[in-house]
């Protein structure tokens, strides 16, 4: 590979830097940088962060490629400035085995368009009834290390039990979807003040919240670790904040829609602001901003959930739970955290890239931007102000909250070690 030398870009939103990259390796991070016959990419006035990396994202292959494939969902990841993601298990076949997770594992691999981690299911088939294949999924060439039922929860206490045992014996964690399913017959939107005028079945609070008590008490008597998918509501936040005041081994992730968006949108009966969790109120929202800034909520993860149209275009009651996320990501954390003061871009690398990395043990992302680290890097264009239009996405699926609504940022460059995934926007 050619050298490339990005010129004068606020490296976590600093003071301009020069940065050079060497096939695979940043070369050297500084001023006045030159290399002879390198490529250029000028970057004035540009935020230069480490590629992102997404713990919660659904491929949808093998099964449902109507959806999404593993190509198209990591050409979205890279567009919006991804280098990594976390693939979930709730496939067709579910991921509960090594063969599934190998082949997603050799998918991601084959595409090249950012690495992709699969998650291992907790129980067999999603169903919650008996172990999966923890251990061989962790042998195997994929490495699992993550597992999670999500789409649904490991509701049964002895179950969750015993996987949290099993992973710990080889460092894994588990990645619990809250979600009492007794409490949330039924539901279609958070329970409120909005579902009782609408008439529609509420999700209560504590649906989400019992379910994070029961497991972060769970992980302290096992002394393992547990991971909280998409956590929506104020009280989850004091739940983990407690937890991990008593030394808890747990962390914690928001997704980038419950950061804006509230269950007021529900009014317009638009199936395209149905998920899970629910969009939760005023509150909510608030108090996410504040324990993700405050690092109660460790990171941002996409839950990226494509869907087809006619999976959306549908009444309210009979559609599809779910958002694709990677394309936007960036911009609504920008929009939330970082120009409402509550981050820097520093702490939009450390909850987008460098933890979630961590937490998921992704060797080679989430690194610095320093000489001799994975040239894994996103270039935003911070000062762009722009509609969302999903006809222009990478992604297979089109169902964003965010249609035509005024974001900030764009991601103008994605390197995986060292080669443009996205070149001036457009994929490479």
């Amino acid at each position: 590979m050619s050298k490339i030398l990005i010129r004068g870009a606020k490296v976590l939103g600093g003071a301009p830097q020069d940065v050079l990259i060497d096939g695979e390796t940043i070369e050297a991070v500084g001023t006045g940088l030159s290399a002879e016959g390198a490529e250029i990419v000028e970057a004035e006035g540009k935020v230069l962060l480490p590629g992102l990396v997404d713990l919660h994202t659904h491929l949808r292959e093998p099964g449902r490629e109507d959806s999404e494939t593993v190509l198209t969902g990591t050409q979205a990841a890279a567009s919006g400035g991804f280098t990594a993601v976390f693939a979930m298990a709730n496939t067709y076949p579910v991921a509960d085995t090594a063969g599934v997770v190998e082949q997603v594992y050799r998918l991601g691999k084959e595409h090249g368009y950012c690495d992709v981690q699969p998650i291992g299911a907790v129980t067999v088939g999603l169903d919650g009834k008996k172990l999966a294949e923890l251990g061989a999924m962790h042998e195997s060439a994929a490495g699992v290390t993550v597992f999670s039922d999500d789409g649904k929860c490991v509701h049964d206490a002895v179950i969750m039990r015993r996987a949290l045992e099993y992973v710990k014996a080889f460092g894994g964690v588990v990645a619990q979807h809250a979600q009492e399913p007794r409490l949330t017959e039924g539901a279609q939107m958070n329970e409120g003040i909005v579902s009782a005028e609408l008439g529609l079945g509420g999700w209560p609070a504590v649906a989400e919240e019992s379910i994070i008590a029961r497991d972060v008490l769970l992980a302290e008597h096992v002394g393992s670790r547990v991971h909280v998918c998409h956590l929506s509501t104020a009280g989850s936040v004091e739940i983990v904040r407690w937890a991990k005041s008593r030394g808890i081994d747990v962390t914690a992730e928001v997704t980038p829609h419950h950061l804006l968006l509230t269950d007021e949108l529900v009014r317009s009966y638009n199936p395209v602001y149905k998920v899970n969790p629910p969009l939760r109120t005023e509150r909510d929202v608030r108090a996410l901003r504040e324990a993700l800034a405050d690092g109660t909520i460790d990171i941002v993860a996409t839950d990226h959930a494509p869907h087809p149209h006619e999976d959306k275009d549908c009444e309210w009651a009979a559609a599809a739970m779910g958002m694709v996320g990677l394309e936007t990501a960036l911009s609504v954390v920008q929009h939330t955290m970082v120009e409402t003061g509550l981050l820097d871009w520093a702490g939009v690398a450390d909850r987008m890239s460098a933890a979630p990395a961590r937490i998921g043990q992704l060797a080679g992302h989430g690194r610095p931007i320093a000489a001799g680290e994975p040239a894994n890097l996103t270039l935003v264009d911070s000062a762009y102000r722009g509609e969302v239009d999903p006809a222009g996405f990478a992604s297979r699926s089109r169902n964003t909250p965010y249609q035509g609504r005024e974001l900030p940022g764009r991601v103008t460059h994605t390197f995986l070690r060292g080669r443009a995934t996205v070149v001036d926007g457009k994929l490479a």
